[in-house]
Parts: C-alpha cells; structure tokens; sequence
C-alpha cells in the first residue's frame, strides 16, 4: 500500500468539505463555493503531483490511496 503523507489527508479532506459546502447553493454563492472547491482541488493535485514524483510512485496510485483514506474515514465531510 503507497504511504500516505498527513497533509495530502488534510489537503484532500479540504476539498471534500469544500465540495461538500455546494450543496443547495445558487447563483453567485454557487459560483463562489465552487472557486473554493476548485481551488481546494488544484492543491491538492499538486501536492499528490510533487509527491509521486518525488518518491517515485505512480501518481494514480497516490491519489486514489489518499481518496480511500479520506472518504473511508468515519467522518463524512459532507454530512
């Protein structure tokens, strides 16, 4: 299984409760919501980017390990 670093986590768990925060928005809030989740997205990309190249793991293989981690969690962002 590929070592997952704490703050791939935090950076993952981020984004889940930025697109978990969506949920029944409209219009401008919408919008803005969705920049925060989109941002929130992009760093943790890079950071699971910077990371495979770093160690030398696939960089698909990082990403979903930190996706099981996250959603399997017991906590649910988005509850």
């Amino acid at each position: 299984m590929t070592d997952i670093p704490d703050e791939l986590i935090k950076l993952e768990r981020s984004a889940e409760e930025e697109r978990a925060k969506l949920a029944g928005l409209t219009d401008e809030e919408h919008t803005a919501q969705w920049r925060r989740w989109r941002d929130a997205t992009e760093r943790f990309q890079a950071a699971v980017t910077a990371h495979a190249e770093a160690t030398g793991q696939a960089r698909y293989e990082v990403e979903m390990a930190t996706k099981r981690v996250v959603r399997h969690a017991d906590e649910d962002p988005a509850e």
